[in-house]
């Protein structure tokens, strides 16, 4: 476990105003802070959360929008069982404390630290190739879509990322962070003034064109690709038609699927 996880976590203290935690999440990527008394963990604090501040100049500080993360992790337990824990409540992360008792912060693990660990420790999947484990009922959005109907999407979803499509074709991939990113985040606790900013079109903040995968990649070769780009999903695709000079990345494609992170970690833990 000490071997996976990432120790002294960049972490910020309860009474952190949400506007320098905005700040944290826009210039460093990540996808969870921390928050402490003392090194003492308090909770945590997720992209989404940080979704859910209206205005630039908010009152609000990191006590005010951290959650209690759903698995707490010790160094002493076993990564398989870990990973069962944090797949089955339905998250992407652990803290890891000294102990229950103490709650002490020394590091955090996430679902990208595990996957990798097995990815090159040479564990077998349960499947060869993305065709078992595709979720074909794909939640989308359009690139002349508003960025604050999508970010509502997201929200009713509760994915971290939805492919961008025109004309029945995917172009791109749009996630919270290329909106936080953006600076159209501000839509939610304060005010009714979550329009403001959010009438950006998608298309502006996309990233295109997006990294694909076929029913017929190897899942190892998902998973390293997965790794590779820090990126939460793959877009499964058909008659993709690639950029010469980044094979991986298709300008059009027709969708069929999407394979999340996840999804190919259960392979590795069924």
């Amino acid at each position: 476990m000490e071997e996976v996880m990432t120790p002294d976590p960049v972490t910020v203290s309860v009474d952190t105003h949400a506007t320098m935690v905005r700040s944290i999440f826009r210039e460093e990527g990540f996808r969870t802070i921390l928050v402490v008394s003392e090194n003492r963990l308090e909770g945590a604090i997720t992209r989404g959360d940080m979704m859910n501040i209206s205005s630039t100049k908010s009152n609000i500080d990191a006590r005010g929008i951290m959650q209690k993360p759903r698995v707490i992790a010790t160094p002493d337990m076993d990564l398989l069982q870990l990973a069962r824990e944090i797949m089955k409540a339905d998250t992407v992360y652990a803290p890891v404390v000294e102990s229950a008792d103490s709650m002490q912060l020394v590091g955090i693990i996430t679902v990208a630290d595990i996957l990798r660990k097995f990815l090159y420790n040479g564990l077998e999947t349960d499947t060869q190739t993305l065709q078992g484990l595709i979720s074909p009922n794909v939640v989308t959005c359009n690139y002349n879509d508003l960025i604050s109907h999508v970010w509502k999407r997201m929200d009713e979803y509760g994915f971290s990322g939805l492919p961008v499509m025109k004309k029945n074709k995917i172009i791109g991939i749009i996630t919270r962070m290329d909106i936080i990113k953006s600076g159209n985040a501000r839509m939610g606790f304060e005010s009714d003034s979550h329009e403001r900013g959010g009438s950006v079109m998608v298309e502006k903040v996309m990233k295109t064109p997006p990294v694909v995968a076929t029913p017929l990649t190897p899942t190892r070769e998902a998973g390293e690709i997965i790794l590779e780009y820090d990126i939460g999903r793959i877009p499964v695709v058909e008659n993709p038609v690639y950029v010469k000079r980044e094979p991986r990345r298709a300008k059009e494609a027709d969708l069929v699927g999407i394979v999340s992170r996840e999804d190919i970690l259960w392979s590795y833990i069924r």
